[in-house]
């Protein structure tokens, strides 16, 4: 028994020294460090320079939290920077309440602590992951504003809350403000200088590492429960951008607007129950959100947020203008198809009125302007684009005449309106007129917005009124989102937005050198869609107004940043021609002495004519071409040379030839007098220094068979397989139609030669 109990008294003793070893190696391990300091309260105490502040923590409420665990970065306020602050606001410390003190104290206090190492970089979760140096300048604060009063539009105050993401809200996210500090590293890689800085504060010293209006003059001042940074001034919460616009009354119209259309209250249940479980009161709580239409919501705190992370790389920007340039900017500009007359100015209440009726897309474009989702620094203005991928088109001199930071971004007020490009391009005449040209600006958006209102690409833009599109046939059905087309009392909407497109294409052309600034002469030139068109004289025609034997009369034009606009009369517009290139080539073959009669008379009677189509077989739907018709003395001249069935003595033509080898060569000869794949002006554009070309003709091989082009302005020449060369005729101009060359045709530009083209098959 004595035995017994001393080998338990020893294994007793063993597991006691075991046990109490295995503690004092968990309290090396994780107990507090000797060295570490005391709380942020009590470090604060220590110091002595902070007597105000500590003050302020006791009537915020804040003590216990500043003095227990955490993970907290407090840039602190010392006793200088509170004199500062009583003398510039004539107050006290005894007249602080609780309301102040718990904004001062939470909005300097930023969730985890971060030291110099690390206060730049910010924390991705994406890749790359983990740490990305210099390029943080905001962090998360402890700081809400949680539920405020406002006016809804339907009268009467209500209580609301703001949304917390762009068009969308999350509960429990109370949108905490975020606090702006300028440290060196980032702002050398972001190439922002002390400039940009004292831009927004003019009166603060730089030292590479500034919070808000402060300089950080004591840094990394370790507490238990976090890093102690001392500032010289104290920091108040700085607006969101939705506050400081409606902080001012003279950015009062681009406010009214930007909520008027793009802001919506619904109430919330959870919000609700929270606030009257906080409050007691009874009143409904709505979010207020902003339409996902816009860049973004100007009451939202958390740029971009789509996952938590207490820092942020960037920030939104809003330049609003003042109410006297938005005012002549509606008048001038987006209301100036809205008026009963161009020349007479608008008062406010028509301007309020007329705005009521504007679409939401040039809403939208309006205010998207004039916001970026970036922050625009004062030095890269030229180089930072809005939501429409726009430079900011100020001046940080001349235009600004308030700047502000705030908790979200930027906010500038301006005393001009940025002339985005939807509103200053060619495309502006048919956007900002919807009730005469609805259907060109749906056709617009669909295939040319982002071309056209390129301000450095120019283009001429024939008008294509609805009235004409109507008269035409052609109509849009907004019901069914449906473009129609009627004729002979029949209506389609097979095709028909093709059909309009090719209206549309054929009425815009890109005009780099301002080839259309003038129509007093005349010319040809080349569409969006590679077809062409011709002036004469201030009038138009295109291969459907030759067509149809129509002349469009150029009545008026506008002038736009890049380029220029112009009216047709009687309702007219642009069309394309519906027959056949045989059809086509046979208005100037009527008779023997008409200019295309020899080499039509061969092309109906060939082997590749079909009668029934009045077409050529190997032709492809939709295809450019050009074709070089000699003159009727060459088609002789080719019957003498034996290339065609004829009398070679005399030159007289056999249009009928009988036997298998002379029908064939008729059709190579029409083949090869065919470009395909290409429509070619004596413009000097295409082909200007000899370039061989495709033809319709391939040889026994199945090879295509070319012709060299030499396209100089105003001589384009031919070259056939044997060297032989050919000049296109000059167009007759002297009348409006028709014209031996440069005939305008489907895709097709028709055209004389003053010799045939032989080939070698």
């Amino acid at each position: 028994m004595y035995k017994l109990l001393n080998k338990l008294f020893v294994f007793l003793c063993v597991i006691g020294l075991f046990t109490s070893c295995r503690k004092e190696a968990l309290d090396n391990y994780y107990g507090r460090p000797e060295n570490l300091g005391p709380p942020i309260y009590q470090t604060l105490e220590s110091k002595g320079n902070f007597k105000s502040l500590l003050a302020v923590i006791d009537i915020s409420g804040y003590k216990k939290t500043l003095s227990a665990s955490g993970y907290w970065t407090f840039f602190a306020p010392n006793d200088a920077a509170f004199q500062k602050y009583f003398t510039e606001n004539n107050t006290s410390l005894d007249r602080i309440d609780s309301v102040t003190a718990r904004k001062i104290v939470t909005y300097c206090l930023v969730y985890n602590a971060y030291q110099t190492d690390h206060i730049a970089d910010y924390q991705s979760s994406s890749q790359p992951q983990g740490w990305v140096p210099n390029s943080a300048y905001k962090r998360r604060t402890a700081y809400y504003d949680g539920f405020y009063t406002e006016t809804l539009p339907n009268g009467g105050k209500r209580v609301q809350v703001s949304s917390n993401r762009n068009a969308a809200y999350v509960f429990g996210d109370n949108n905490n403000k975020h606090i702006p500090y300028f440290y060196s590293t980032y702002m050398a890689a972001r190439g922002i200088t002390e400039a940009d800085y004292k831009y927004f504060f003019p009166n603060a010293t730089y030292n590479g590492f500034n919070v808000v209006d402060a300089q950080v003059v004591n840094r990394n001042i370790l507490a238990e429960n976090g890093v102690i940074h001392e500032i010289d001034r104290v920091v108040l919460p700085l607006p969101s951008l939705e506050n400081q616009l409606a902080g001012n009354t003279q950015y009062s119209l681009f406010k009214r607007i930007l909520e008027r259309f793009m802001v919506a209250y619904v109430s919330n249940t959870d919000l609700n129950a929270r606030y009257r479980l906080l409050t007691g009161k009874p009143d409904s709580v709505f979010v207020k959100f902003y339409n996902s239409l816009l860049a973004y919501s100007p009451n939202n705190e958390n740029f971009l947020k789509i996952q938590d992370n207490d820092a942020q790389s960037d920030g939104y920007s809003l330049f609003a203008p003042n109410n006297t340039s938005l005012y002549k900017y509606l008048n001038d500009v987006v209301l100036e198809y809205f008026k009963s007359s161009p020349d007479a100015p608008l008062s406010d209440a028509q301007i309020d009125a007329l705005v009521n009726t504007l679409p939401p897309g040039i809403i939208s474009d309006l205010l998207n302007a004039h916001m970026f989702q970036t922050t625009v620094w004062p030095s890269k203005f030229a180089s930072t684009n809005n939501y429409l991928n726009e430079p900011a088109r100020f001046s940080s001199t001349g235009d600004i005449i308030q700047k502000q930071f705030c908790s979200n971004g930027v906010f500038y007020g301006t005393n001009k309106v940025q002339a985005t490009n939807v509103f200053s391009t060619v495309y502006a005449r048919a956007y900002l007129d919807p009730k005469n040209y609805s259907i060109m600006t749906l056709l617009l958006n669909q295939s040319l917005r982002i071309a056209i209102t390129n301000p450095g690409l120019k283009y001429t833009i024939f008008m294509m009124p609805d009235a004409a599109l109507n008269a035409a046939g052609y109509a849009y059905n907004s019901t069914t989102n449906t473009f129609t087309y009627t004729v002979n009392g029949t209506t389609t909407t097979t095709g028909v937005r093709e059909m309009l497109t090719r209206i549309l294409l054929l009425s815009v052309v890109p005009t780099p050198n301002n080839e259309l600034n003038d129509l007093s002469g005349s010319g040809i030139i080349e569409t969006y869609n590679g077809e062409y068109i011709r002036w004469n004289n201030n009038t138009v025609s295109s291969g459907g107004t030759v067509e149809s034997n129509t002349i469009l009369n150029v009545v008026g034009s506008k002038n736009y940043v890049n380029g220029k606009v112009y009216y047709l009369g009687n309702n007219g517009i642009i069309t394309y021609p519906q027959k056949t290139l045989p059809q086509q080539i046979a208005v100037n073959a009527a008779t023997a002495t008409s200019p295309y009669y020899n080499f039509y008379r061969y092309l109906v009677s060939s082997s590749i004519y079909n009668a029934n189509t009045q077409d050529l077989t190997g032709l492809t739907l939709g295809a450019n071409y050009t074709v070089f018709i000699p003159t009727n003395e060459a088609i002789v001249q080719a019957v003498k040379d034996g290339v065609l069935p004829g009398n070679v003595a005399t030159g007289v033509p056999n249009f009928t030839p009988t036997s298998t080898v002379e029908k064939d060569n008729v059709a190579r000869f029409i083949y090869y007098h065919f470009l395909t794949g290409i429509t070619i002006a004596p413009d000097g554009k295409k082909s200007p220094n000899g370039t061989a070309q495709p033809t319709l003709l391939k040889n026994a091989n199945g090879d295509v068979v070319n012709i060299n082009i030499f396209n100089q302005p105003n001589n384009l020449r031919v070259q056939d397989s044997y060297g032989r060369t050919a000049t296109v005729l000059s167009p007759n101009n002297s009348s409006y139609f028709p014209a031996t060359s440069n005939y305008l045709g489907t895709r097709t530009l028709f055209h004389q030669i003053n010799n045939y083209l032989k080939y070698i098959y």
